[in-house]
């Protein structure tokens, strides 16, 4: 490896760096970084802070204080400049307005837009342009809006929490038991249910577990954006009283049942003769939401599994026995990461073979 492409790693693994920081803040929109050199010195940093607010490139050439020294200067940037008026100006264009010389880019953007418009708009300019370092990294930071973007459905990602003996639940007897939701899981791994929960767009769940939980889904134990509730509920027969419908945030019914919308709770009709899953991936993409947490229960989540509709599974498994209860779902995949919490483990899986 030639010491000029470390060099262009080193920067764009900070570019990286920054990137990171606007994770939960800046969907739908990907997150951003840009590092700016001269003479060997990193003169200026910034990333995408907040949906509609600067881009990355803004907020670095903002920091630079010699404004002359940009003449001189390399900016490295994770995704490629945007070349369109969209909530902020074209950044390709204040990047030829500075007179920026070399452009490095991580990975080209799949936004239709974009997509080597802002590279071409540059090149044209006559500013020398690099793409493709750490294109594999660049593109794992933003593989929600990657997927949105390249395959038209949102970004899903599977999670539940199972015992030692492999059940996610009791066995609840009629519909609306007396029992309350069986604790698998530790307060660790609660908070970082509750982080997760930020950092994505949507919530999924089906009727039963909207029904015999009453979950809020809402951000509590964590500070940060609140994601759309969606509930499953083909016959509309979740009562007004269930936290969901409570009207505090967004929330969308999908059912087969002509109903009337209202504040923060909107009905969506499915055909449910029919797989469901696209529909809702088709409505999603539709409402820009680019990632949703499927959290239960065990029939829906193992239809996402069965069909191959899913990125990422998240398994929580508890330090206790059920002996005997509701099954979790069952994936033929090894995890690709695990992680300690106390006395929990997550278990983090990666799907491979993806729709």
């Amino acid at each position: 490896m030639s010491k000029e492409k470390n060099i262009d790693e080193i920067y764009m693994s900070r570019c990286l760096e920054l990137a990171q920081q606007g994770r939960g803040t800046v969907a739908p929109n990907p997150m951003v970084g840009a590092v700016i050199v001269c003479d060997g010195k990193i003169i200026g940093e910034g990333f995408h802070r907040q949906f509609g607010k600067p881009h990355a490139e803004v907020n670095a050439i903002n920091s630079v204080r010699d404004k002359e020294m940009l003449k001189q200067s390399t900016i490295y940037v994770s995704l490629e400049p945007c070349s369109h008026f969209g909530k902020t100006p074209p950044c390709c264009d204040l990047i030829i307005s500075c007179g920026i010389p070399h452009v490095v880019v991580g990975i080209i953007d799949p936004f239709a837009k974009v997509k080597g418009r802002g590279i071409e708009k540059m090149k044209a300019a006559g500013i020398d342009v690099k793409t493709g370092v750490l294109e594999k990294e660049c593109e794992k930071l933003n593989c929600r809006f990657m997927m949105f973007q390249k395959h038209h459905r949102p970004y899903i990602i599977l999670k539940w929490a199972q015992s030692l003996d492999g059940y996610i639940d009791v066995i609840h007897s009629g519909e609306k038991s007396s029992k309350t939701p069986v604790c698998i899981s530790n307060p660790l791994s609660h908070i970082l249910v509750h982080k997760q929960r930020t950092e994505e767009a949507a919530i999924l769940v089906g009727t039963n577990t909207a029904l015999l939980d009453n979950p809020s889904l809402t951000v509590r134990s964590w500070s940060g954006k609140q994601p759309v509730r969606l509930i499953l509920d083909r016959q509309n027969r979740l009562p007004e009283t269930l936290k969901v419908k409570d009207g505090s945030c967004p929330t969308i019914i999908f059912t087969e049942k002509e109903c009337m919308s209202k504040t923060n709770l909107t009905y969506v009709r499915l055909n449910f003769k029919e797989n469901i899953i696209p529909q809702i991936n088709a409505y999603l993409y539709k409402s820009q939401i680019q990632s949703v947490v499927v959290e239960g229960g065990h029939q829906l989540l193992q239809s996402y599994i069965d069909q191959g509709l899913w990125d990422e599974s998240h398994v929580y498994i508890g330090n206790k026995w059920l002996g005997n209860g509701v099954s979790a779902p069952k994936l033929d995949d090894l995890p690709v990461k695990s992680q300690c919490l106390d006395d929990d483990t997550l278990l983090i899986f990666q799907n491979k073979l993806k729709k």
